[in-house]
């Protein structure tokens, strides 16, 4: 009697283990590698693709759609992170600051995505963040510009710098705190709650800028933050270009998720870097890749990798 219960114990158990070897089989295999790539990216304004198409080698298609594979999908910033947690075949990058546990964050020639290896300048799929301002006296009103110019002093300081890291950007360093110079700007001393400030450009700095305006409100007489960004490529023209700055779309300051053009020229006192930014390629939480390359991501934007057996061993 005591065989025959040994006997049906292991019977039990190894049906247990058949079954799941048999599960984790199934779940490798729900994804097959001979499926075609979905490839998906930014529009040409997106200081997002600018980075990530010079960052792999191919910037001839930083601002060209022609040079891109057949059948690419242009969508936002936010609209390839949702795409992605539902898309098992596509690929796509958006900021290090907008990944979440919805996607899979690819490494990157063989280095993680993190804010530690961007500042120890391992991992080189990177970017800056930048910011452009309006002309001196350029403004709707002067208590707007001395905000304005408030606010670029308090990206500065060791408090802007704490703002923009826990927003998920890798700020600049910082010594110098928002209590040592307030005192310098006094607008920041009086009641601003019936001043509105615009702030636009890249929707890829939105999470930080809305979050650089929320520390910053309380601290310059509560002013009210108007947020549009409509990409990097509006930076520019929403503040300094004479066609459109002084529109119903014109803004007071506004973001650039890369470094500004020849053809955006302002002076120096007019823009500057806030933080670094890392570029991150990213798929579906079921797709087994884990590591790729500058190479490997050019072949695919460009159409000579078609389908994920090329990159994955079935």
């Amino acid at each position: 009697m005591k065989k025959i219960f040994l006997i049906l114990i292991t019977l039990f158990f190894g049906g247990v283990t058949i079954a799941c070897g048999n599960a984790a089989t199934t779940t490798t295999a729900a994804f097959n590698p001979a499926s075609n790539i979905n490839v998906y990216t930014r529009d040409t304004t997106s200081g997002t693709r600018a980075g990530f198409m010079a960052g792999i080698g191919f910037a001839e298609a930083e601002a060209n759609d022609s040079v891109l594979v057949e059948g690419f999908i242009i969508k936002d910033n936010t609209g390839i992170l949702s795409t992605m947690a539902i898309d098992e075949y596509g690929i796509g990058y958006i900021s290090l600051s907008s990944v979440n546990n919805t996607v899979k964050g690819l490494y990157f020639e063989g280095v993680a995505p993190s804010e530690e290896n961007v500042i120890n300048d391992t991992y080189a799929l990177k970017r800056p963040f930048m910011w452009m301002i309006r002309d001196t006296g350029d403004y709707p009103s002067i208590e707007i510009e001395e905000i304005v110019i408030a606010f670029i002093a308090f990206l500065g300081t060791s408090d802007g710098a704490d703002t923009i890291a826990n927003a998920g950007a890798i700020a600049l360093q910082s010594s110098t705190t928002w209590d040592a110079i307030e005192g310098d700007y006094d607008v920041c001393s009086q009641d601003n709650s019936d001043i509105v400030v615009r702030f636009g450009g890249s929707d890829s700095i939105q999470k930080v800028a809305q979050a650089l305006t929320a520390a910053f409100m309380p601290r310059c007489g509560n002013f009210v933050a108007e947020h549009d960004h409509t990409g990097s490529g509006d930076a520019y023209k929403r503040t300094n270009d004479p066609a459109i700055k002084d529109t119903s779309v014109g803004k007071d300051i506004a973001f650039s998720s890369r470094w500004f053009k020849t053809t955006e020229a302002v002076p120096e006192s007019q823009f500057g870097q806030l933080a670094w930014d890392a570029i991150v390629a990213i798929v579906h939480l079921d797709n087994p890749l884990s590591n790729i390359t500058a190479s490997d991501l050019k072949a695919i934007y460009n159409g000579n990798i078609r389908t994920w057996s090329s990159l994955i061993n079935p």
